[in-house]
């Protein structure tokens, strides 16, 4: 630990109660600046939206662990100016200002005045501009398995920022008694992910769940032909199929033949020439498709790491291995499968099957065609998985400076919301629950062999994959916001 991290946490241990109430303040700050300014405030990545004040002080903590000394003393007095400023439409790392604002050494920096200088000339291109709240677009999803249920939990969650609105679910005809009940009950509560939260009510009579206020039509449909969504006050919608029945342009177009979708978002690989997209790395100029793809969680859990590399490196070939938890396709205990495999009881036994993601990384960074092979391990653990990457690049690398660029590039490069970095004695698969990150890089577990390396990377195949999804959205919705600071400012900082 370095001298300005130690007087960091000496800082910490003395003034814990100003902390903590220095962190309550925020709260509001942060809500009234999302909510009246459409601004999304986090910490070096880490969003604080909606966070309780421990939340937030834990935000600043892993900041300082990944070797940034900062605390919520620094970090209040730039909200609390942002929230004096007329500002437009943004994505603001308060993290990143302070630690900015802080390096100048100015005399007296405190002054408002002097604060409000520095962010005046930081967040120019959003001062001055009206905030832009847009119309929020319709959502539909189609499915209301696992990863429908927790893109329902993030629409929700993000209501407040008028980007995007869930208006329906469609789901099949339901025969039992009280299905509307049920799939309530399986939203409000996650076994894996915890309880829901917020408040879910049920109006049986219109088929309606109002979660946090937000009024969601539940749809009974066998097929896409059997909905109107126009009479539904549904328009211009963005629909995800979650239920992977149909992977192919031909079966998704069904869905556009549909009263008010516009546009349809597979949450599995798509097959054919449909664009599989990671979003961070490759969904540039494709907002305009009718039809795309999300691709795979292991896909986005490797691409964004596989671009750095071979941006920095250069990969001349390796082998991805996903250690990947069970999935619903495979049997609690042994039983008939398709796939011979996975009949066996995914709670008993380790499962080797194949994956498509080794392949599927072509489609995302074409210039590593052919030279990835892959498998998998089933394993009973119900979320989290782990790849093992195994390559070899053009040059020779150690582990403290391949390291080093994971996690500069968590921090800092455009793929911050993809990569996250961890350097822990104790990590283990729990602990990435619920993670936001496509990819979280296990710093000391990498091993290093001259040109040769081993990385290993976890990600939440549930959740993580899911906010891949919800960004992609925002992006096909035309509903991406300025970053400040910039990334050229932030160069410049270093």
């Amino acid at each position: 630990m370095n001298d300005q991290n130690s007087k960091q946490l000496d800082t910490e241990l003395r003034d814990w109660p100003e902390l903590e109430s220095t962190a309550e303040q925020m709260v509001p700050l942060i809500g009234s600046l999302y909510r009246e300014k459409a601004i999304i405030t986090s910490v070096f990545g880490r969003p604080i939206i909606n966070r309780s004040p421990i939340s937030i002080l834990k935000a600043h903590k892993v900041a300082r662990e990944m070797g940034q000394a900062i605390s919520v003393l620094d970090t209040f007095p730039v909200l609390k100016a942002m929230s004096e400023m007329e500002l437009g439409s943004a994505r603001v790392d308060v993290g990143k200002l302070a630690v900015m604002y802080g390096a100048l050494n100015v005399a007296q920096q405190n002054e408002t005045g002097r604060l409000r200088g520095f962010l005046d000339k930081q967040l120019l291109c959003a001062k001055g501009t009206p905030p832009v709240l847009e119309e929020p677009r319709d959502v539909v999803l189609y499915g209301f398995g696992r990863i429908g249920r927790l893109l329902a939990r993030i629409l929700i969650e993000k209501a407040g920022n008028r980007s995007l609105k869930l208006k329906a679910i469609v789901v099949r005809d339901g025969k039992a008694a009280d299905d509307l009940g049920k799939r309530a009950s399986l939203l409000l509560r996650d076994s894996v992910h915890g309880p829901f939260h917020g408040t879910i009510e049920i109006d049986r009579e219109r088929s309606l769940l109002i979660a946090n206020g937000n009024a969601i039509q539940v749809i009974y449909a066998n097929s896409p032909a059997d909905v109107d969504y126009q009479q539904y006050g549904i328009e211009n919608a963005l629909l995800l199929d979650n239920t992977g029945v149909w992977r192919d342009e031909a079966g998704l177009s069904q869905h556009l033949e549909c009263k008010g979708i516009s546009q349809v978002l597979l949450t599995a690989p798509g097959k054919g020439d449909m664009p599989n997209i990671v979003m961070g790395v490759n969904h540039h100029g494709l907002q305009d498709h009718k039809i795309v793809s999300a691709a795979s969680c292991t896909t986005n859990a490797i691409v964004p790491v596989l671009k750095v590399l071979q941006d920095e490196l250069g990969i001349q070939h390796g082998h991805v291995e996903t250690v990947h938890s069970y999935t619903n396709d495979q049997n609690l205990i042994d039983n008939y499968h398709k796939g011979s495999r996975r009949g066996r009881s995914a709670a008993l036994n380790m499962v080797i099957t194949e994956t498509g993601a080794a392949k599927a990384v072509a489609k995302a960074l074409p210039e590593l065609a052919g030279k990835l092979s892959g498998n998998a391990i089933r394993v009973p653990t119900p979320d989290v998985s782990l790849a093992i990457l195994n390559l070899g690049f053009d040059k020779a690398v150690t582990k403290e400076d391949l390291n080093k660029l994971l996690k500069d590039a968590s921090l800092y490069s455009p793929y911050y919301k993809q990569i996250d970095f961890v350097e822990s004695e104790e990590a283990v698969s729990t602990d990435f629950v619920g993670s936001r990150h496509a990819s979280i890089v296990d710093g000391l577990s990498t091993i290093c062999d001259e040109n040769r390396a081993v990385l290993y990377v976890w990600y939440d195949n549930e959740f993580g994959y899911s906010c891949q999804v919800i960004r992609l959205a925002q992006y096909l919705s035309a509903m991406t916001t300025q970053v400040f600071p910039t990334q050229e400012a932030w160069h410049e900082y270093q």
